[in-house]
């Protein structure tokens, strides 16, 4: 699905891919929802989303003339910020399951695309400079095998970027965000997009996050994958970014 340079990526993704069944579900809830994707963000982080995107990949030390692969893409905004930053020099990749997403990043990015799965990344070994994966720490069923395919296709020295929403600590904070996620913003989202699956979209984005993964396992599963150099930085007990490079 979508195109190669024929270096770093070592396959086309052309046809329709095999995927389990919690899979199936998550690429037809992504197809359904990503013409609305970017105007449900922009409600989830209250316009916040790209000076996020911005500072996180800066302080995780992306350049320009960098090579970056964007797992996860979705629409592109984080690919977007990111081929600003490395400019004409540098260059960016990204993959996805969904084949509609890769449609929407493709009208607004020009930059090769294919679909595919975090744990098969079709990358080859030690190509990539950055790697970034957003907010799609809870489709992956088994972390240390794809946090390993990640440290496979990094170069030595390459950082890999993790952004991620998890459940708040604090109970005030959780009682806010339950009534701000689980209720006001699938209701905003359906109003505004009139489409049921985006509400169903925003109800599994708050059912899973209440399960996602802890902080305190990913850090050890990034340790783990043989990455060094970890650093975990919290927004408004909300947002998170995980850093690391492979030695």
């Amino acid at each position: 699905m979508g195109h190669s340079d024929g270096g770093t990526l070592s396959g086309s993704g052309s046809g329709s891919i095999e995927a389990p069944t919690d899979a199936a579900f998550v690429r037809r809830l992504f197809n359904q929802t990503a013409p609305h994707y970017d105007l449900i963000n922009q409600i989830f982080s209250l316009g916040s989303g790209g000076w996020y995107r911005r500072r996180c990949l800066r302080r995780a030390g992306l350049k320009p003339g960098h090579t970056v692969l964007d797992v996860a893409i979705g629409t592109g905004l984080i690919a977007e910020v990111a081929q600003r930053i490395v400019g004409p020099k540098g260059s960016v990749y990204g993959l996805d399951l969904s084949e509609a997403m890769l449609q929407e990043a493709r009208r607004k990015l020009d930059l090769p695309l294919i679909q595919g799965t975090a744990d098969m990344l079709p990358i080859q070994d030690g190509s990539i400079d950055f790697l970034v994966m957003g907010y799609a720490l809870r489709h992956i069923r088994d972390l240390e095998s794809c946090f390993r395919e990640f440290f496979r296709v990094l170069r030595p020295g390459g950082v890999f970027l993790l952004l991620e929403v998890s459940s708040p600590t604090r109970a005030i904070y959780r009682s806010t965000l339950a009534r701000y996620l689980g209720r006001a913003v699938p209701a905003i989202s359906r109003m505004v997009t009139r489409r049921a699956e985006v509400q169903a979209l925003m109800a599994y984005h708050w059912e899973t996050m209440e399960t996602c993964v802890a902080p305190p396992e990913i850090n050890q599963t990034i340790v783990k994958s043989g990455f060094t150099n970890i650093v975990c930085e919290g927004w408004f007990d909300l947002f998170r970014s995980y850093s690391a490079s492979r030695p």
